[in-house]
């Protein structure tokens, strides 16, 4: 529990928040929105969508909040790899993001998303979790590089 006092968590903070904004960027109007949402057999907006305050405030909290507990448990995990190697850096740092971010992160949701398209068009459903993990290892691996570096 020691290692939990001693997170830079300005660091984390720095990570979590880059990660949100590249969650914005990748799933933006003119990024990978358009294409994850036919591919997941839905209609792509063309009129802005109506949500409650609460409503926005749980989608962007949420978000933001599942960001940060992602930045912290990989900051844990760092600052328990740091007690072993006192070198580990920002490459360190990235493989880490990388490796758990694919091998935990990607893999766990992969037989969900198999089964989940409606009509199980399991190519559908293989587009819709590369884009989605594609953007977990994205900002999971850049949070393990500004993590590893920020010591």
């Amino acid at each position: 529990m020691e290692n939990l006092l001693h997170l830079n968590w300005l660091a984390i903070f720095t990570a979590s928040i880059l990660s949100f904004i590249i969650g914005a960027t990748w799933f933006g109007p003119k990024t990978f929105y358009p294409v994850w949402m036919k591919a997941l057999g839905r209609e792509v907006p063309t009129e802005r969508i109506k949500m409650t305050g609460g409503e926005t405030l749980t989608m962007f909290g949420g978000t933001y909040l599942a960001a940060l507990i992602q930045v912290i448990t990989l900051g844990f995990i760092i600052s328990l790899a740091r007690t072993g190697n006192p070198n580990f850096g920002a490459v360190d740092g990235l493989l880490f993001g990388f490796i758990f971010s694919v091998g935990l992160g990607a893999f766990a949701s992969l037989s969900h998303r198999m089964f989940s398209h409606p009509q199980f068009k399991v190519y559908k459903s293989l587009k819709v979790w590369l884009i989605e993990v594609g953007q977990d290892v994205v900002c999971v691996s850049l949070a393990g590089l500004i993590l590893g570096a920020w010591v």
